[in-house]
């Protein structure tokens, strides 16, 4: 039999893991002995997996006060064989009332340099002191080092398979758009009741935990600007109009009904849901690609039921020059890095609007989340729990077991 140990959060105390030929060892075993050494998050060894069908993997917990009431055979699902190596890949989560009900998610594809976008945001959800977790939703090409990284900052894999929508001549506003279709797959996370999507060019500088607390039903994003040279092919720029100064210019009545309220598809509140997620790939599939892409597709999809929030939780940093009356730059609590050069880890200052004041603020405040090494997830000392939150509670041991190599990540079913 081989035991591990592996830290299962900040208070230091211990998990003894048993595995024996693809199976778990029983707790009562006279090898398992109770533990109290202190494992650091710089020293935990690493386990090849971790099998929790059996309920007696209760009693493995020690001293584990925020995790002792979750029977195991809720984190992880029973797997045919194993090797003795770390797992690469498991099967997908069932929906449990253990787990965290909500999470933040973004979207990981390639071997580009978005990976700092996404340990950018997972220190500003840490800095604004979320009681959630960050999910990666990645594509099979993002490399290993760029999960390693993800993974000693905190953050949960989750591979996803691609999404392709059909075949066609359509010129997307950007080339990059098309591969955005994968993040459909988020709808599968059902583990979750309601997650909170975020790009991984966005920044949060202020606690929107909030915002899972929106009634259900509904779909919330912020309302785009239809203002800046991407939007050039439509009516909507060559008229001059903008759904964020309706007033300004009037939508003539020669062109029918006004557009309907159409959002920007960097941050929203959603419900996973397999009904929805089976729905949204065969609607896909049918559905003629438009320039923005899944953006245009998921606000075609969820026109009747969504709903606006304010502009303070995706500020588009366009808006800074387009709408000012509409925003103040030093209060908004989510910023998005869409404008062409405005992403802080490639920002020069050179691109047209970026020598702005405010625009060199706002990267300047990404920055120094980034280099804030109190934030890296082993140095993080996480503010007073709510004894009550349970998803808060266990936290903590997910995140170890993931940084341990037990969820190294978790794949969605591949699909036609």
């Amino acid at each position: 039999m081989d035991t591990k140990r592996v830290s299962v959060g900040p208070t230091g105390n211990t998990l003894v893991v048993a595995v024996m030929n693809g199976r778990a060892g029983s707790p009562r075993s006279k090898n398992l002995k109770r533990k109290n050494t202190h494992l650091s998050s710089n020293n935990l060894q690493k386990v090849s997996f971790v099998f929790c069908q059996s309920k007696h993997f209760h009693s493995l917990f020690f001293n584990t006060h925020f995790i002792s009431s979750l029977p195991l055979r809720t984190l992880f699902t029973m797997a045919p064989d194993i090797t003795p190596t770390t797992i690469t890949k498991t099967t997908s989560l069932s929906k449990t009332p253990s787990l965290p009900k909500r999470a933040y998610v973004t979207f990981l594809a390639g071997d580009g340099d978005y990976w700092k976008g996404v340990v950018g945001l997972v220190k500003g959800l840490r800095k604004a002191k979320s009681k959630y977790p960050l999910l990666v939703a990645m594509l099979p090409d993002v490399p290993e080092e760029h999960r390693k990284i993800l993974i000693e900052q905190g953050c949960i894999l989750r591979e996803i398979e691609p999404v392709y929508p059909p075949e066609n001549q359509t010129q997307f506003a950007m080339a990059y758009y098309v591969i955005n279709y994968s993040k459909l797959r988020i709808w599968e996370f059902v583990e979750y009741s309601k997650m909170i999507y975020l790009d991984g060019d966005i920044q949060v500088f202020d606690n929107i935990d909030h915002l899972f607390d929106l009634p259900d039903g509904y779909f919330y994003a912020v309302m785009d600007c239809f203002c800046e040279k991407t939007w050039s092919h439509t009516p909507q720029f060559k008229i001059g109009y903008c759904q964020q100064c309706p007033d300004k210019v009037k939508w003539p009545a020669e062109l029918g009904p006004k557009p309907a309220l159409y959002f920007n598809a960097g941050m929203f509140v959603f419900e996973p849901s397999l009904s929805t997620y089976h729905d949204l790939l065969e609607t896909v599939q049918i559905t003629t690609p438009t320039s923005f892409a899944e953006q245009d597709f998921l606000n075609m999809y969820f026109r009747d039921i969504y709903r606006p929030i304010p502009p303070i939780y995706n500020l588009v940093v366009a808006m800074l020059w387009r709408h000012p009356e509409n925003v103040e730059a030093d209060k908004a609590k989510v910023v998005h890095y869409c404008a062409a050069g405005s992403k802080p880890w490639r920002f020069t200052g050179k691109e047209e609007n970026m020598q702005r004041e405010d625009i060199k603020m706002l990267v300047q405040k990404w920055w120094d989340i980034f280099n804030d090494e109190s934030l890296d997830y082993k140095n993080y000392v996480p503010p007073d729990e709510d004894a009550e939150d349970e998803a808060a509670r266990a936290q903590p041991f997910l995140m170890a077991l993931s940084e341990a190599g037990v969820v190294y990540y978790v794949a969605a079913p591949s699909a036609a």
